[in-house]
């Protein structure tokens, strides 16, 4: 099979503070069954790559000049989407924060560009005990980081502040070696 891939290149979003997740997601919901994405952005986008390979797609990452990177995530053959699918993260949904203890860190991350909170967000986890709250403010939902939280097994919990403008979450950090049951 013939792979024709379709350009997106979401460097000028990134740079300008925006999100692109909802214009990846388009493009991708647009391809055909032989076409793939090539991805150009700002940084390489790791969690991206576990959503789609959820999705049924391959990927191949190559540095460009200057941190900045090409992706080509193309359709996995059947037999490679069945082995990309058994190992999606499964959603650790937490039952509640009623019985989490208060946060040990808060950080506000509402003045960064991306991907600088998801960055600071892991950094501050990787520094916590097991069992340990992080508190973070945001300025949009954190599409790609939940997908990485769940990888190293973190539970988290977040949702829109009233004012509709900030989102918070909460992440109960995980032990080194097993995740938080």
């Amino acid at each position: 099979m013939t792979i024709s891939f379709v350009d997106l290149d979401v460097r000028p979003i990134l740079r300008d503070g925006g999100e692109p997740f909802e214009l990846i997601m388009q493009a991708v919901n647009a391809l055909g069954p032989d076409q793939g994405l090539r991805l150009l952005a700002t940084f390489q986008p790791v969690p991206l790559f576990h959503m789609m390979g959820s999705k049924g797609f391959t990927h191949e990452a190559t540095e460009l000049d200057g941190g900045e990177w090409e992706v080509l995530f193309s359709p996995a053959r059947s037999e490679e989407f069945t082995a990309l699918a058994a190992a999606a993260p499964t959603p650790i949904a937490p039952d509640g924060t009623s019985e989490w203890p208060a946060p040990d860190q808060h950080l506000d991350n509402r003045e960064l560009d991306p991907p600088e909170p998801m960055v600071r967000i892991l950094a501050a986890i990787e520094a916590m005990q097991h069992g340990q709250v992080l508190s973070a403010l945001l300025c949009r939902e954190p599409m790609f980081l939940i997908p990485e939280l769940q990888k190293r097994g973190h539970q988290w919990q977040g949702g829109f502040e009233p004012d509709g403008t900030t989102y918070k979450i909460l992440v109960r950090v995980a032990g080194n070696s097993e995740p938080v049951a």
